[in-house]
């Protein structure tokens, strides 16, 4: 009976979780923001499947993944924003604190190689956005959780 209540519980994490990507890649795709309404949750909801329930890694590689994912995110984003506003002092920076919040996260879900695999994979669905929409600047977090998702079942099936 125990084991039927923590299955239905880690389901119910899990759609919980996705609901949260879902308004997340919304929100972004609308307002250009992501919302730390949902990152936190999303945050938390991964810590606990990552503690309690099975998946491809534990909470320590998942830690590692998040402090590896923000920090490289935050160093990429330092960068772009030192390039461009040397440019155009008053242009928008093009990745925001949403945007590095939400690889820290993606971290925490996936691991470090979920994560690195989840980012080609967002970056190159992004690219094949823009590119057809023509647009120079778009929203990243629909094209990095379909990477995560993708990522996830790499993880989950093949690796």
């Amino acid at each position: 009976m125990f084991l039927y209540t923590m299955d239905a519980v880690f389901i119910l994490l899990v759609i919980l979780g996705l609901y949260l990507a879902t308004k997340i890649s919304v929100a972004d795709m609308r307002r250009r923001i992501i919302p730390d309404a949902y990152l936190f949750p999303l945050m938390i909801i991964g810590a606990i499947i990552t503690t309690f329930f099975p998946w491809p890694h534990d909470i320590g590689t998942g830690v590692i993944g998040m402090t590896f994912g923000y920090i490289m995110a935050a160093i990429i984003g330092l960068i772009f924003d030192r390039i461009i506003t040397r440019r155009d002092p008053h242009a928008d920076t093009p990745i925001g604190m949403g945007d590095i919040k939400l690889i820290a996260v993606g971290g925490l879900w996936c691991g470090p190689v979920g994560l690195a695999i989840s980012l080609v994979l967002a970056c190159i669905f992004g690219a094949a956005w823009a590119y057809r929409k023509k647009q120079k600047f778009i929203p990243f977090a629909p094209f990095f959780i379909i990477g995560g998702i993708l990522s996830l079942i790499i993880s989950w099936f093949l690796l």
